[in-house]
């Protein structure tokens, strides 16, 4: 049974994606996870950003967004 991920930061519950996106540009192994407004703030960039490279990993066939 696994447990709902929420953001380290701000402790919003997190979608698939959000969690898949941290795994992605933070890292695999990682146990913390953000939303997308608190990473856009961590890394720099907008949310906007954020959800574009969310389409360019799922076009890859990125099986973290599967």
């Amino acid at each position: 049974m696994s447990r709902k991920k929420v953001c380290c930061d701000c402790g919003r519950s997190l979608k698939k994606d959000e969690v898949a996106l941290t795994k992605k540009l933070i890292d695999i192994d990682s146990e913390e996870f953000y939303c997308l407004d608190c990473m856009a703030d961590f890394i720099g960039c907008s949310v906007q950003d954020l959800k574009e490279k969310i389409q360019e990993f799922k076009e890859q066939g990125c099986t973290l967004f599967l």
